[in-house]
Formats: C-alpha cells, structure tokens, sequence
C-alpha cells in the first residue's frame, strides 16, 4: 500500500455468526482494508452504518427483520457517500435488479475469493461497479436497453411469464384460467409452449426455472 492511499474502512453485514467472523478474519488481515464493525442484521446494519461511517458496507441479501436490500436504501440515504457491496450466496435476477436499484455499487458471490472481495472493495470505494456474475451482468444488459425482457427470460413472452409465475405458485391450471380470464385450453397451450422453449418436461423444473430467475421467493 503506497503512502498516499488508505485502508477501505468496511462495516460487514451478515445473520451468519460463522461466515460474517470468519470474513471479517480474513479481510482484517489484508492491510487495504480495516473492518471497522460488524451487524448481523439490516437493523443493526443501518444503525452501525450511520454511527460508523465506512467507506463500504459489505451486506448479505437475506437476513431476518430488515434485508439487505432495504437496508442498502435506507443506508444509501442516510450516510452520504457510503458505498454497499452486495455479498450473497444467491445470484438470482431479481435480487440483483433490487440491489442496484436500491443504490448498491456492485455485486459479489460469497463464493468468491478473499483477493476478489478486497478487490471488488477497493474498486467501489473509488467509484466503480462491480459485478463479479454472468447474471448480474446480463442484468446490466438489460437495464441498458442491449438485451429485451424477452431475452432475458428465454424467448418466453409476457403471458408466458404471468402464467409461470402462478404455475410455480402451486396455481392448477383450472385457477390460472380464471384468473388471467381465459380458457383452460389456452393456458395448456401456453404452457406446452413454455416448457419448449426452457427445455423442460414437468411442473418441478418449471419451479425451480422461476426461482433461478427470481420470478418467486423461495
């Protein structure tokens, strides 16, 4: 480290007492960076970013009372300047859409290597994006406008995508009709369809399909 620059002073956030320790080990030992707290939850998150004031809070998307997503929004307006790193296990497209629009600066898998979270850190305290995922970054694709909503979800069409979501939902066929105000026949025929363009033969993969794409909570 030159003497001109100075250690990333990181607040990190995560309900997992093993992993968020555990990170904060391995992070402190690196003298780009001084952890200057930790929070095992969004709550706790917001309250330490405001008394603390890093650089980089390093947040964990699923956690109980407050997630990381609204926590980054209510972080992001109160502490001026702070820049949020998302850390998680998950890389589905919703939670990544969420996250930047709720201001985060980047986006890094728990997977990662220690060098590649320092590094990512270092680059968002100077102002960079990060985004360390194939997902995350045909995300970026399609917020610029390079790759259409369709794309994105396969050549699946709109309906096509209302149907999946009620389908991966545990909605029969006969209530999705209803619903959407159409025959049952109609949905069968959207729903043939669907599966042909994902490549899959029964219900149970078109759930899991869903929540890959974070079309559902799990």
């Amino acid at each position: 480290m030159t003497p001109a620059a100075r250690a990333a002073r990181v607040l990190v956030v995560d309900d997992q007492t093993l992993f968020r320790t555990g990170l904060t080990s391995l992070l402190a030992a690196d003298e780009r960076v001084e952890v200057v707290g930790q929070a095992a939850d969004g709550a706790d998150a917001v309250e330490q970013a405001s008394k603390l004031e890093p650089d980089v809070v390093l947040m964990d998307v699923k956690m109980p009372n407050v997630d990381g997503i609204e926590a980054t929004r209510k972080i992001i307006q109160a502490v001026p300047g702070v820049r949020v790193l998302i850390l998680t296990t998950f890389e589905t497209d919703s939670q990544v859409i969420q996250a930047l629009k709720a201001g985060a600066s980047g986006y890094v898998l728990k997977d990662s290597s220690v060098a590649a979270i320092i590094s990512s850190i270092i680059a968002v305290m100077s102002g960079e994006r990060v985004m360390a995922s194939a997902v995350a970054n045909r995300v970026l694709e399609m917020l610029t406008g390079t790759a259409t909503p369709k794309e994105f979800y396969d050549g699946m069409t709109n309906r096509e995508i209302e149907i999946l979501k009620l389908l991966a939902t545990g909605v029969p066929n006969k209530q999705i009709a209803y619903r959407l105000k159409i025959s049952e026949k109609t949905v069968r025929n959207h729903v043939s369809n669907m599966y042909e363009k994902l490549g899959i033969y029964d219900r149970s993969q078109a759930v899991l399909y869903a929540v890959k794409k974070g079309l559902v909570e799990v």
